[in-house]
């Protein structure tokens, strides 16, 4: 079993907090059916949209609806479903979870069956995925699919958008909301390691949705749907993707190499707790601890010891592993990094150069 990049030593549990994922069975709930239409006694003219509805390039937002489903996929595996959203012609961009063989393991499943918006099912291989980010990708032989454009900047917190799946086998469902906030992060569970700067949505997702398309009214992707905190925790409305200028850069390298590289530092860490805290004789109250220092890697050469308390990294305050995490993301490999630690009560500076890794 492959190890996780940067593990924390102890495991920062949220029970709460659900991969959107696979549902519990690969079919669509028995005898479940869209109601038909009835039939118009006339023509209306003149349609005018409500007060405040929003518009893109003159269409409405049920019209970019029909242009995006076809490029929505149900992702079918034998443990379940979940959804996918067509990135190039011939490649499909999905969660990892979704078609992992078990969640929060590495490995994923050969082949899938991807159900399209018309009804038709076709094969798909999984050629790369990512436990990092939680993505994976699916080749398509034999038939062109409709790629959607992703958006090269985060949407704004209070921004109109729709998410796109199929939630408990309902293919093609669609469900609206805002942009809640930006930069979440969700600590790491036994099923998944830790997901950081995703978009926090109260658009509704629910089991099946992972893998999805969070669009903006242009029907542009601004994330792919990752997880939710069910209702039974006390939740409403409490959704989480990943955003798309950090979905394409994985993407694409998932799409050459099958793997992704990562920054990497080469500690093992845990966050501060005052019992930590008052053992080290520290008088920090956050941050976190190295617990390990891999020996010839960049923290090692940098000088970074046991027991030292990163405060600060590349000009960012650290206060948790999913602080560090974060900025890390934003690094370059081959980058020096400026960080702060507290060592036996000294704050000390220490530059790091930043090295590259698989996750996993």
């Amino acid at each position: 079993m492959r190890t996780r990049l940067l593990p924390t030593l102890l495991v920062l549990a949220l029970a709460a907090m659900a991969l959107a994922g696979c549902s519990g069975s690969s079919h669509d709930s028995a005898g479940a059916s869209s109601p038909s239409p009835s039939a118009s006694t006339g023509t209306v003219a003149n349609a005018v949209q409500p007060p405040g509805r929003e518009v893109c390039h003159g269409r409405t937002v049920p019209q970019m609806v029909r242009e995006v489903e076809p490029s929505v996929v149900t992702v079918r595996t034998q443990k379940g479903l979940g959804s996918g959203i067509v990135y190039r012609k011939d490649t499909v961009l999905t969660d990892q979870h979704v078609v992992a063989v078990q969640e929060g393991q590495p490995d994923v499943v050969p082949t899938v069956e991807l159900a399209l918006a018309d009804g038709s099912t076709i094969k798909g291989t999984v050629t790369g995925s990512d436990l990092l980010t939680d993505l994976a990708v699916i080749h398509v032989s034999g038939r062109q699919l409709p790629p959607l454009t992703f958006r090269t900047s985060l949407p704004q917190p209070g921004e109109t958008v729709l998410a796109i799946g199929s939630p408990l086998g309902f293919n093609s469902s669609v469900t609206e909301g805002i942009v809640s906030a930006l930069g979440r992060n969700l600590p790491a569970s036994q099923s998944s390691l830790p997901l950081v700067d995703l978009i926090q949505t109260d658009a509704a997702i629910s089991p099946g949705n992972s893998g999805g398309a969070l669009v903006d009214v242009c029907g542009q992707v601004v994330g792919i749907n990752e997880a939710y905190i069910p209702p039974q925790s006390g939740a409403v409305s409490l959704g989480f993707a990943t955003p798309a200028v950090v979905a394409t850069n994985i993407a694409d390298q998932l799409v050459k190499n099958g793997t992704a590289q990562h920054p990497y530092l080469g500690i093992r860490l845990t966050n501060l707790t005052p019992a930590i805290a008052s053992a080290l004789g520290t008088g920090v109250r956050s941050g976190v601890v190295v617990v390990d220092v891999l020996a010839g890697g960049p923290a090692a050469k940098a000088g970074v010891q046991r027991g030292d308390v990163i405060t600060r990294l590349g000009g960012h305050p650290v206060s948790s592993y999913a602080d560090l995490l974060g900025t890390l993301r934003t690094t370059t490999p081959g980058s020096t990094l400026k960080m702060t630690v507290d060592r036996d009560g000294t704050k000390k500076q220490l530059t790091v150069t930043v090295g590259s890794r698989k996750a996993g």
